[in-house]
C-alpha cells in the first residue's frame, strides 16, 4: 500500500467526492456535512487539526447507507475503504471509536469530539426542521426542552448526547450552543434555513 496523505495534505474535495460516491441519501449527506462543521468548530476550540477533524466528521458515516448492520457493516466498511485510500490511522480509529459496539476506547480529543457531536447534530437538525425560522435563533434551552420529549426525534439516543458532552468535559448547554453556531452558516445547505430565509 502506498503511503497516504498526511493530515496537512488531506483534500476536502477528494473526501467530499468519496462521500458522494458512497452516499445518495440527501439527509445522510446533510448529517455528514453538519458533523464536519461541528468537528471543525471543536478543533478550533481545542487546538486540533481543523482539516483532519473536519474530514473525520465528513466521512464518519461513509458506509451507513450501504452497510447499516452494526453486526457486520458500519463503520467497518468505511474504515476498510479509508485505509485502502491511505487516510491517516488516527482518523480511521476515530471513526471506529464512534460506534460503541466496536469497543474501541476513545482516547483522543478528536475521538471524544466525534462521539459528542454526532448524535447532537442529528438532534439539532431535527429541532431546526420544525421551527419556522429553522436553525436561526435556536437556543440551547430550546434544544434541551426537546430532549426531554421522548417522542420527538425518538431515534436519537439521549444518553449518547449526555455522555458525549461528559466525555468531552464540557457542559451540554455549551456544546449545544457551539454546535448550533457551527451549523448556522450552512443553514440553507443543510435544509434548515427556515421559511423566512427560503
Amino acid at each position: 500500500m502506498t503511503a497516504g496523505p498526511t493530515p496537512d495534505q488531506l483534500s476536502r474535495e477528494e473526501a467530499l467526492s468519496t462521500l458522494e460516491s458512497w452516499v445518495s441519501s440527501q439527509s445522510l449527506r446533510r448529517h455528514c456535512l453538519a458533523v464536519e462543521a461541528a468537528m471543525r468548530a471543536q478543533a478550533r476550540e481545542r487546538g486540533g487539526d481543523e482539516q483532519l477533524w473536519g474530514i473525520c466528521g465528513l466521512l464518519h458515516d461513509l458506509d451507513y447507507e450501504r452497510y447499516p448492520d452494526p453486526d457486520s457493516g458500519h463503520p467497518r466498511m468505511a474504515m476498510s475503504e479509508l485505509e485502502r485510500l491511505g487516510y491517516p490511522s488516527e482518523l480511521i480509529r476515530a471513526i471506529g471509536s464512534h460506534a460503541d459496539y466496536l469497543g474501541i476506547p476513545r482516547t483522543s480529543e478528536m475521538e471524544r469530539a466525534l462521539a459528542a457531536v454526532d448524535e447532537l447534530c442529528g438532534f439539532i437538525l431535527a429541532c431546526a426542521h420544525v421551527r419556522p425560522s429553522g436553525i436561526h435563533g435556536l437556543t440551547a434551552k430550546s434544544v434541551r426542552k426537546k430532549l426531554k420529549q421522548p417522542s420527538f426525534a425518538a431515534a436519537v439516543n439521549r444518553d449518547d448526547i449526555a455522555r458525549g458532552a461528559e466525555e468531552l468535559g464540557v457542559e451540554l448547554n455549551e456544546l449545544i450552543t457551539s454546535t448550533v453556531a457551527a451549523l448556522e452558516p450552512l443553514a440553507d445547505e443543510l435544509g434548515v434555513g427556515g421559511a423566512s430565509h427560503a
